[in-house]
């Protein structure tokens, strides 16, 4: 499990495409502390560490995750934003986020509004219920509250903190972006079907 509070910006150092993805992330965390085997949120998509260095990791992605996310966009020099797993007795600063993305969200608008940046995005259509004003969705691995909501379209505020210690001071109009829809939402929904 992750909170959504990003706490790297890691690198793309290189990445192998053959079938599925072997794509070795350069990072500020001190790979001594990360074992084989560790789950690691990478852009909000929970992967397994299969080899580690000094400042870097490598992880393999299957071609199922890439379907399902915005990971096919890796190339060398990309920065990603990275959380290592919750251990108990974390805070939980965020919302609770498994790096399980439901689908991929595309960045329709952009606009400062002071120091901070509005942004509207437009969910996958079977996604868009689950998204609801002043609730939480994971983007890029990001846990941020929704502002407002039409249709599909949905808003999100980005504060100059949050630009900085992530991949959002970054973002273009047409990116697309991992999204995570709150896990109590999709509980919530189940019920309200079988009522």
């Amino acid at each position: 499990m992750f909170t959504g509070i990003v706490t790297d910006k890691g690198t793309i150092r290189g990445v192998e495409r053959r079938g599925d993805i072997r794509a070795r992330i350069g990072t500020a965390y001190d790979t001594s502390g990360i074992q084989i085997g560790a789950s690691i949120a990478c852009d909000g998509v929970c992967l397994t560490a299969v080899a580690l260095g000094e400042g870097w990791f490598d992880v393999d992605v299957s071609a199922e995750t890439v379907s399902k996310t915005n990971l096919d966009t890796w190339t060398e020099g990309k920065r990603v934003n990275l959380e290592r797993a919750l251990r108990v007795g974390d805070e939980l600063g965020g919302h609770i986020v498994s790096g399980h993305v439901d689908g991929v969200a595309e960045i329709t608008a952009m606009q400062d509004e002071g120091d901070s940046t509005r942004v509207t995005l437009r969910a996958p259509d079977a996604l868009a219920r689950f998204i609801a004003p002043k609730g939480s969705v994971a983007l890029n691995g990001t846990s941020l509250t929704v502002n407002e909501v039409d249709g599909a379209s949905f808003g999100i505020n980005f504060i100059p903190h949050t630009k900085a210690v992530t991949t959002w001071g970054e973002a273009c109009v047409g990116d697309r972006v991992n999204l995570e829809i709150d896990t109590l939402a999709r509980y919530v929904a189940r019920l309200a079907e079988s009522v």
